[in-house]
């Protein structure tokens, strides 16, 4: 049988990310994100639905994240889906699927981080219009692919 788990999301985080360390001292973030999808309804009336999900993210990638990113950042996750399950407090059974980040990538534009370094400040202004581009050419792939 046949399997494959791979997901791809491009979405804004609602919340600084969440850093902790396990007792072997790992480091683990978790990075909330809302990931909108817009669309035209049968009667043409333009329509946005919003999808929250947890990404999580390990070792010292878990550390970049949580330098550099802050709420409202814009981020791009490559990962795979897993799914957890605990008793809580009060003995109930809980579950979550969240996303297990292989691969984060930063599509804010250059001095936008939580913590200011001289090296983000110092980026070419070729940087912060390649990242203009590439977003307006992500945002009209997007709108081609919802007029069909």
């Amino acid at each position: 049988m046949a399997s494959y788990n791979k997901v791809l999301l491009m979405g804004n985080l609602t919340k600084d990310p969440e850093l902790r360390y396990t007792p072997q001292g790992t480091a683990v973030a978790n990075l909330r994100m809302a990931v909108n999808r817009k669309y035209r309804s049968k009667d043409q009336e333009l329509k946005e639905e919003v999808c929250f999900i947890t990404a999580v993210v390990w070792n010292k990638q878990a550390e970049t994240c949580n330098q550099y990113l802050h709420k409202g950042s814009s981020v791009f996750v490559e990962g795979r889906l897993q799914s957890r399950s605990w008793e809580d407090n009060t003995g109930a059974k809980r579950s979550v699927i969240e996303v297990r980040a292989e691969r984060v990538q930063f599509m804010g534009a250059p001095g936008q981080s939580k913590a200011q370094s001289p090296a983000s400040a110092a980026q070419p202004e070729t940087l912060s219009e390649e990242l203009s581009s590439e977003s307006t050419w992500l945002a009209e792939s997007e709108d081609e692919a919802h007029e069909g």
